[in-house]
């Protein structure tokens, strides 16, 4: 019996740091340790970046640890590899006004 491709293939990001985005604005980074078809992930050495109490769009400088880390699939809405990841200014923000 052969398996299905996933629709999300991680296995070459195994052991390398990726960010993780959760449905409601959590956003966590780790070392990739392992994932299932359901886009289960589990990470290790994980540090979750603290959101503004007062605007929860906005990430802060403030940071905690939270070790090894199962993060479920279903709330999961990106995984991406921090190597290589580059911010780029948001061509749609502060638009000159006419």
């Amino acid at each position: 019996m052969t398996s299905k491709p996933t629709v999300l293939d991680l296995e070459k990001y195994i052991d390398q740091e990726v960010s993780v985005k959760f449905q409601g604005g959590r956003e966590v980074r780790g070392i990739l340790k392992g994932f299932d078809p359901l886009v289960n992930v589990v990470l290790d050495e994980c540090v979750e970046t603290l959101r503004d109490p007062n605007d929860a769009y906005r990430l802060t400088d403030k940071t905690r640890r939270l070790g090894l880390v199962v993060c479920r699939g279903l709330q999961v809405s990106l995984v991406c590899p921090n190597e290589g990841l580059q911010e780029i200014e948001n061509p749609f923000g502060q638009q000159p006004q006419i």
